[in-house]
């Protein structure tokens, strides 16, 4: 009985947090116009989408702001993971993890105001018009996924034996070389993680990215809320199946690559 009771209760969850995707998914192939009414099936919407210059361009400023802001975020995050793991006073690495997850339990709405109000002032105090735009989003990115990378790639610092890097120096290596040959190839998995997780929540910020956009370099969580002002049209669900089917395909690929790193460190363990 209560197995079963759970079993129900796991499928109403599943259900009220995936319904929602499927609808859009499903009407997206729409023959009509309707947003409601399933009328046929067709690409129609797909066709359109691809004729919507807004959104095209929209969706272009986001994959470039992503997948820029998820290698400097990825790089920068890395090398603090590793100062943090080096760190030998625990109060001091203690610290320094509280204050480095902070913006990650900040409300965005805070963060994003925050940040507003800081490149507002540094504009004005340095006489430039127009301040808000890529730069401005490049780094409010940047900020709030370092967090993500930085819980992302520690875990893997904390597995890897610390003797491995002494030992490659004592055979002749230098410190770099002993990093990027011996630590870097054991928390790859880790940093290939940490970039895919930092290109999605950069790919699906809006509140951060409303408060430090400018006119001239918006995001498509930006538009697609401006048009949600008027009627949405169904080729707004042909792009977001996309990029919903994109994310799916980069969850399951980091997943993989989290089961073969899991099954590795098993097969490690076992040869030990």
């Amino acid at each position: 009985m209560k197995k079963t009771v759970s079993n129900i209760y796991i499928a109403l969850i599943m259900i009220f947090l995936y319904a929602p995707m499927i609808v859009m998914v499903v009407l997206s192939f729409n023959s009509s116009s309707s947003t409601s009414v399933m009328s046929g099936f067709s690409l129609k919407w797909y066709g359109e989408m691809l004729k919507n210059s807004t959104t095209l361009t929209a969706l272009r400023n986001t994959l470039i702001l992503a997948v820029i802001s998820a290698a400097i975020s990825t790089v920068i995050g890395t090398a603090a993971a590793v100062g943090i793991d080096m760190m030998k006073r625990k109060w001091i690495k203690s610290t320094v993890l509280t204050v480095t997850n902070i913006p990650m339990m900040n409300p965005e709405i805070v963060t994003g105001v925050s940040m507003m109000l800081l490149f507002v002032f540094v504009g004005k105090f340095v006489g430039a018009r127009d301040v808000l735009g890529f730069p401005t989003l490049l780094i409010a990115h940047i900020t709030f996924n370092l967090p993500y990378v930085i819980l992302s790639v520690l875990p893997k610092l904390r597995q890897t034996d610390p003797h491995l890097a002494e030992a490659a120096q004592d055979l002749g290596s230098t410190p770099f070389q002993a990093f990027f040959k011996v630590v870097l190839p054991n928390i790859s998995s880790g940093i290939v993680t940490a970039l895919i997780m930092a290109f999605t929540l950069s790919l699906d910020d809006f509140i951060i990215s409303y408060f430090v956009s400018g006119a001239k370099f918006q995001t498509l969580p930006i538009v697609i809320f401006s048009m949600t002002k008027k009627r949405v049209t169904p080729d707004i669900y042909a792009l977001s199946t996309v990029i919903f089917a994109a994310v799916l395909l980069l969850l399951i690929i980091m997943n993989v690559l989290q089961a073969r790193a899991e099954k590795k460190e098993l097969k490690a363990k076992k040869a030990e």
